[in-house]
């Protein structure tokens, strides 16, 4: 998925989130979509990191050296 695809489906879920909280939604509901924007979020910065490093990367090794980084990226 693009980067900027990614951003705006954060920004859908925190507008999503504003109109629960204004419209006074269950805690429990309000909770559950910021646990999701959260783990948004770290997936969204785990693919800049990814996207930065594999720009340096010589072709040849890439995919090893990529896996590699998500499984420490993951730890």
């Amino acid at each position: 998925m693009d980067l900027t695809q990614r951003i705006n489906r954060i920004i859908g879920q925190l507008k999503g989130i504003q109109k629960m909280t204004q419209s006074k939604r269950e805690v429990s509901d309000i909770l559950q979509q910021v646990s999701a924007v959260k783990k948004a979020i770290d997936g969204l910065s785990k693919e800049i990191v990814i996207n930065d490093i594999s720009a340096h990367l010589p072709e040849k090794s890439s995919k090893k050296i990529m896996k590699m980084i998500e499984r420490a990226i993951n730890l």
